[in-house]
């Protein structure tokens, strides 16, 4: 394997004969932005997939979720975890909001909700969970406390494009739902995200906010941002919405796979599959445990040796960082299990165009062969 390069995941791209047509509409039609045909189209054909009834397509995920914040008018302290991608805090300060980080749930290393009450201040008005590797939050307890404390809830659902439950789309849950569509996501437009709402109200607010706050040529009713999605990258979502079922279902191959080959290795902890209702196989992480024959950090490093590219997400914590780490609920020994999460856990390459024999090989490289 040291002849190619594997990395944690490497965006699905559709064949160029099949976007030329797209291109040719797009040059002929000379809308680029502003909610041109390819945009509404995505937009209508994304509430279809996912099972929501609104939808506001976005520039990137991170935009979308600084801008679902202003929607709901969040301000003082909102709940979050740790354990994730430093965007979901950042959209935090970037409103002026103060982060309160909780600890994480060692089972699905998502926000625990038997921590969230005792975070809770006067000053909170919000709770901000991540459906980590797309694996869902407990709704159910979440919903019950910010019904009982009065508070917003905004879903960083980034990992989590099309993942269900019983009741249907986990992007019902909560106030909103923000998604990403980054290149290495499941289901990309190379960047591109959205925000899924419940009414048609909150809709035109969410697309007046991400228009610099227009309502008409000559009327701005709130500081928006530029957060439009573009046609290109509308266009291309279109395509891979065509493909994204065959998609998942060869990452539910690689996954089973991993964790046949995985099954019994002493001091390797694979996290509890969802089931294949829920689990849209968007990443494969492993825990390292102490007892392994080697550290966490060496496993990685060995795997690179031997050109595989994984990732240690999330290592560190967000609450590691210099922006955060002063804040009291940022101290390690508040967080012990997101601490224990990160040092311990590493994201195996997980995508379509993997051979099985690439697979193979990553599997026995960690069984130490």
């Amino acid at each position: 394997m040291t002849k190619k390069q594997v990395f944690v995941t490497q965006p699905t791209l559709p064949p160029l004969e099949e976007f030329i047509p797209y291109l040719q509409k797009i040059w002929e039609s000379k809308i680029l932005t502003n909610g041109g045909p390819f945009h509404q189209d995505l937009e209508r054909e994304l509430c279809k997939y996912l099972g929501v009834k609104y939808l506001s397509l976005f520039t990137n995920g991170t935009i979308a979720l600084i801008t679902a914040l202003q929607t709901l008018r969040i301000t003082g302290e909102v709940i979050t975890t740790p354990y994730s991608f430093v965007a979901t805090a950042h959209s935090l300060l970037w409103n002026g909001i103060k982060p309160v980080f909780v600890d994480i749930d060692p089972d699905t290393l998502n926000l625990d909700p038997e921590k969230i009450e005792a975070a809770i201040t006067p000053q909170t008005t919000a709770i901000l969970p991540v459906h980590c590797y797309g694996h869902p939050c407990d709704v159910a307890k979440i919903e019950k406390i910010a019904d009982t404390y009065g508070l917003k809830v905004i879903y960083d659902a980034a990992h989590a494009f099309g993942v269900k439950l019983e009741s249907g789309s986990v992007l019902k849950y909560g106030d909103l739902s923000v998604l990403s569509f980054h290149a290495t996501k499941v289901f990309n437009t190379f960047e591109g995200g959205a925000i899924i709402c419940h009414n048609e109200k909150t809709k035109v607010r969410i697309d007046q906010l991400k228009n610099f706050g227009f309502v008409d040529e000559v009327t701005v009713v709130a500081p928006g941002i530029n957060g439009k999605m573009s046609e290109f990258n509308a266009a291309l979502g279109l395509l891979q919405l065509k493909g994204i079922n065959k998609a998942i279902q060869e990452r539910k191959i690689i996954s089973e796979q991993y964790l046949a080959g995985l099954d019994n290795v002493k001091g390797v902890r694979c996290l509890s599959d969802s089931g294949e209702k829920v689990s849209n196989y968007s990443y494969f992480p492993i825990l390292i445990q102490p007892d392994y024959p080697i550290s966490r950090d060496a496993l990685y490093q060995k795997m690179k040796d031997h050109g595989i590219h994984a990732r240690r997400y999330f290592y560190p914590l967000i609450s590691y960082f210099p922006m955060y780490r002063g804040m009291t609920s940022a101290s390690p020994s508040n967080l012990p299990v997101a601490k224990r999460a990160s040092d311990q856990v590493i994201c195996l390459p997980i995508y379509p165009a993997l051979q099985l024999s690439e697979v193979d090989q990553i599997i026995e490289i960690i069984r130490g062969r």
